[in-house]
This record gives structure tokens, sequence and C-alpha cells, in this order.
């Protein structure tokens, strides 16, 4: 199902006046609060719970489309010397949502204590992105209702721990956004995929 009419359909609001167009702050609180009130029936809850892990499968499958395309000796390219390279782009964004939703909703981080050496080939960026959307999708599997429902901090506003799936999915979209380049740079023509 779509994720836009998904969220829709189960709680009654639309989904882009809350989180794309421009809305003062008050008004985004009240959307939020009202999205919340409806999440409080838990079968509204489940219903979002197998929308993200529904969500984060088609994540990973666009994700492993982008970086299975680009060859072995261009993992470590970089457009500039201050870029990340294609391999640290990935790096990152296994680091980073592990540790924003270990810190954020309590979820064990399995990167915690470990060190991704900084430039790493394709076959370990494949098999630590399959580890990442394992781990995610298993989390928000396990992750209680009021877990699920609970407030949490993030980028100077206070979200539901639901919204921080969505935004940890949105960081890795950004970045496989500019992995699209990095191919392109490397004259590899992107796959095509379409969205949800």
């Amino acid at each position: 199902m779509k994720r836009i009419r998904f969220v829709k359909n189960v709680l009654g609001v639309g989904l882009l006046s809350a989180v794309g167009c421009k809305i003062d702050r008050g008004e985004k609180r009240a959307i939020l609060n009202e999205t919340d009130q409806k999440l409080k029936k838990r079968e509204d809850a489940e219903k979002l719970r197998e929308e993200l892990i529904a969500a984060w499968h088609k994540s990973e499958k666009m994700t492993m489309a982008n970086v299975e395309q680009m060859p072995p000796e261009f993992f470590s390219f970089k457009y500039t010397k201050e870029a990340m390279s294609f391999s640290e782009q990935w790096r990152h964004c296994i680091i980073y949502t592990c540790g924003q939703l270990a810190g954020r909703a309590d979820i064990n981080n399995p990167y915690e204590g470990v060190k991704l050496p900084v430039q790493m080939p394709k076959e370990d960026i494949l098999k630590e992105l399959k580890n990442l959307y394992n781990h995610v999708r298993q989390a928000i599997k396990n992750l209680s209702y009021d877990k699920l429902i609970s407030d949490c901090d993030f980028a100077g506003e206070t979200i539901p721990v639901w919204r921080l799936f969505y935004a940890m999915e949105n960081h890795i979209i950004h970045h496989r956004g500019q992995s699209i380049v990095y191919l392109r740079l490397k004259g590899i023509i992107p796959k095509g995929y379409y969205g949800w």
C-alpha cells in the first residue's frame, strides 16, 4: 500500500500536511497530537508497525540495487577530496541509523564498540547493509507498543518514536541519492526503480 495513503487511512491525517508543507509549529504539533491520539488504539499502532516494516523492506531493495551497481574498484571514489567516498556514504548510514535508534529509542546498537573501517570493500558494505536492514526491521517488530508511541527528541523537536523510523529512512534516501550521482560520475547509468 502506498505510504501516504496508508498513513492517511490509518491515522486520518494528511501526512504531507504534517511533514512536507510549511506550517507553523503550533499547527504541526496539533496534527501530530491528533495522530498520536489515534495511535492510542493498539490495532492502528500495529498497522503502522506493519507499514514501517514494509517500508524498510522496500528501502533495502532500492539501496542494494544502488550499491550492487558500483564496481568494487570504485568504492573508494570521492568526487572531491573533502567528500565521503562511495563506501563511506554507506558506512555512515549504517553507523548513524543504529546510533540514532539506540540513543533515542533505547534500541540495542549492534555497532556499539565496533569500529568499522573507514574504507570498506564492496562485499563488506553489502553484508553490513543487510545486517542494518534486518536489525531495523527486527527492532520495529520487537518494540513495545508503549515505546512505539512514546516521544523522543530529534532535530530540535519532540517526535514520536514511530516517526524516528521514517526520519532514519529519509536519511538513507538522502545518501542513496548522493550515491546515484557517484554512479553517474563513473559512467554507470543507475537502474530505474519505482517508489513505494
